[in-house]
């Protein structure tokens, strides 16, 4: 993404996220994508648009008088967004969220449907303590639902991040009964948890784990054929039959355990495994951290 040498309202900026990303990953953007997404007028669309080309992307798309709509140029080159399909599968997701929601919308988008999981639970009173702690350096206090031991035990934490895994929200946060840094399930949180006034000790920039920085090096399982390993490598636009991952040494353990990677790295069946990491020994994740973390994301911790 590009950075605009001047500042861009927040409603404005989603606009013309909309814009790039209608235009490029369906081919045709009309007034109508703007109007119906965001409930305006088809002159401030229309407005939206020419400013877009005017002060940001001004060779980025070209008006189509057979389509009667804007169609990316040969010289498209995002500017608010990174152009990855990803973006494109997020407002999909959005878009099928809302219409769900609220039934009535009447959203312009392909038909397409989300497979989702069921959510864990995440009391509103849970979540405001969690947002004030983390925002404002607090310290918090709370009773912990934990099936390793299993009981409910009463806590005090030093929350510096909320971590989104997949269908679960956590928490990093500093434990004092532990002392030290660790990952606590939203869900997992019983009663009203107490922000205090005292502020944290322990923050973000003593958790070495969240500030070292690892690479994991996934590769095609070798257990796979050559013509099957072409196939993965493709899948993840390896360069190389490798895919490089940058990650924080805290939750790298959560994306080996969404690639579907259990505790000793290795499924019985490598079609089911498709992947492998490469540098395992170089890593330096300590397996009661690996098995705490794919523990946390089954949510059985």
């Amino acid at each position: 993404m590009k950075k605009t040498d001047w500042p861009i309202r927040w409603d404005l900026l989603l606009r013309y996220r909309l814009i790039e990303i209608i235009a490029l990953w369906e081919g045709r953007l009309t007034t109508n994508h703007i109007c119906h997404s965001f409930g305006i007028g088809r002159q401030q669309a229309s407005k939206d648009i020419n400013t877009y080309l005017r002060e940001l992307a001004p060779d980025n798309l070209v008006y189509d008088r057979h389509l009667k709509g804007y169609v990316p140029s040969p010289d498209f080159s995002p500017v608010v967004t990174t152009g990855h399909a990803s973006e494109y599968q997020d407002l999909l997701a959005r878009q099928d969220s809302l219409s769900d929601t609220f039934e009535s919308l009447n959203i312009s988008f392909p038909h397409s449907t989300i497979v989702r999981g069921p959510q864990r639970i995440v009391k509103p009173e849970v979540m405001r303590a969690a947002v004030t702690a983390t925002r404002h350096g607090r310290v918090m206090k709370a009773e912990y639902a934990s099936l390793s031991p299993a009981g409910v035990s009463q806590r005090t934490l030093e929350p510096h991040t909320l971590v989104c895994v997949g269908q679960s929200w956590h928490l990093r946060a500093w434990c004092d009964s532990n002392r030290e840094f660790r990952d606590f399930a939203l869900s997992r949180f019983r009663g009203k948890p107490e922000t205090i006034r005292q502020r944290s000790r322990h923050t973000s920039h003593q958790d070495d784990d969240w500030n070292r920085r690892i690479a994991l090096v996934m590769v095609p399982d070798s257990r796979l054929n050559q013509a099957q390993q072409e196939i993965i490598a493709a899948d993840y636009g390896m360069s190389d039959n490798c895919l490089e991952l940058t990650t924080r040494a805290a939750l790298a353990p959560y994306m080996l355990s969404r690639f579907g990677l259990s505790a000793d790295s290795r499924h019985p069946d490598p079609m089911v495994q498709q992947l492998e990491l490469a540098n395992e020994e170089q890593l330096g994740i300590a397996e009661s951290d690996r098995e705490r973390a794919i523990k946390a994301v089954a949510g059985l911790c």
